[in-house]
C-alpha cells in the first residue's frame, strides 16, 4: 500500500471503532435512564480498539 492508502486504512478502521463505541455509549445511556446497569464497561470499549487494531503498537506496525 502507498502511504496514503495506509493512512486511509487506519482512518477507516478508526471510524468503524468510533461507530461501534457510539452505539455502545448510546445503549449505556438508555440503560442508565431506566436505572439499569450499563451494558458495556471499560473493557468492552477497550475491546473495540483491540478488535480494530488501532491501538498504538498495531497502528505503528500498519504504518511501517
Amino acid at each position: 500500500m502507498t502511504p496514503e492508502q495506509t493512512a486511509a486504512f487506519l482512518i477507516s478502521r478508526s471510524a468503524c471503532a468510533m461507530i461501534s463505541a457510539m452505539g455502545m455509549q448510546a445503549e449505556n445511556q438508555i440503560r442508565s435512564s431506566r436505572g439499569e446497569t450499563p451494558a458495556y464497561d471499560d473493557d468492552a470499549f477497550e475491546a473495540v480498539i483491540v478488535s480494530q487494531c488501532i491501538y498504538h503498537n498495531a497502528a505503528l506496525d500498519t504504518l511501517t
